[in-house]
């Protein structure tokens, strides 16, 4: 089934679908209205979808379906065939990015087999994460911030303060940082978009070297998407604030509250990974109009083949 749903037929269905929701968030870029950006970018990720030779179902969408009209969690899309997948996605990464014309806006999509996506609910999660070549078990969610820089720090050569960490800045994060900054380590503050602050790792043009905090769980499992793709390695625990959050994990049949999942336990077999620059950032230039033409920077990884290719599509306005 893997290598049937990761065709290359497949993986520019997932480039022109991040495409089409870049373009559409893009126009409202600056426009200061979060929630249309967002929608724009729902809408068209959603009619995109749905002209694809595809039974996909949403694993990680908008959220459940009494909070989220559309790409909820749980919704099919396409037009039905032999290829069937999980679909996990975030039609636009970054809203208040997009809302106030900043830096590493993204429309984000994974896709692979059905049944191999860890469904996860709409909670937080505490991670860790760091880009490939490193020895199995570098890292651990189990240990300090510090610890996790110096082993790193080891299994490279290089002293902790040559690592560079990436940390949502937020107040939730004080002590994280305070942490890394005792050790020396240079951190990297970044305002949205854990899952481009996830993929940095993977990224040496980006010098981030470790990722740590807690951000989205949905946004954990999109990440672990690109990590399968292009390598690296990732730890991740639930974290549930009431009672409400734990119903919500038992309804997608999670059990184990307390489960540190790795990145092959969140996905579970090849996948594929799509993300179109909405506005210009580290990973990816945003679109832009010139010469009548519209133009958009797209990544797209395929873990099958190992492949990583950066997509570059103009057309006429």
């Amino acid at each position: 089934m893997t290598s049937e749903v990761l065709d290359r037929s497949l993986v520019l269905d997932a480039v022109r679908v991040t495409e089409i929701a870049a373009i559409a968030a893009w126009k409202l870029v600056g426009c200061g209205d979060e929630k249309a950006a967002d929608q724009a970018a729902v809408d068209a990720m959603r009619t995109a979808l749905n002209d694809l030779d595809i039974d996909g179902e949403i694993v990680i969408g908008e959220g459940e379906r009494d909070e989220a009209p559309m790409l909820y969690i749980g919704e099919k899309v396409g037009k039905g065939g032999k290829h069937k997948i999980d679909i996990a996605l975030d039609p636009l990464e970054g809203t208040t990015l997009t809302a106030k014309a900043m830096a590493n806006a993204l429309t984000v999509m994974a896709w692979a087999p059905k049944g191999t996506m860890l469904n996860a609910p709409d909670t937080y999660m505490d991670k860790i994460a760091c880009g490939p070549g490193y020895p199995a078990g570098v890292i651990d969610l189990d240990r300090s911030p510090s610890e996790n820089v110096k082993a790193l720090a080891g299994a490279k050569g290089v002293k902790p303060n040559e690592i560079t960490v990436c940390v949502l800045d937020r107040p939730r994060h004080a002590e994280i940082i305070a942490d890394l900054r005792a050790v020396g380590a240079r951190v990297y503050l970044i305002t949205d978009g854990d899952v481009a602050g996830v993929m940095n790792t993977a990224d040496p043009s980006t010098g981030v070297d470790l990722y740590v905090g807690s951000g989205g769980a949905p946004e954990g499992v999109l990440a672990c998407a690109a990590l399968k793709c292009a390598g690296g390695q990732f730890q991740g625990r639930l974290v549930f604030r009431n009672a409400d959050e734990k119903a919500r994990a038992a309804r997608v049949g999670i059990t184990d509250l307390d489960r540190k999942y790795d990145l092959h336990e969140m996905v579970r077999a090849d996948a594929i990974f799509a993300a179109t620059g909405v506005t210009d950032g580290a990973l990816l230039d945003g679109v832009k109009v010139k010469d009548g033409f519209v133009h958009t920077h797209t990544l797209v990884l395929n873990s099958a083949t190992r492949t990583a290719r950066e997509i570059r599509m103009k057309r006429p306005v």
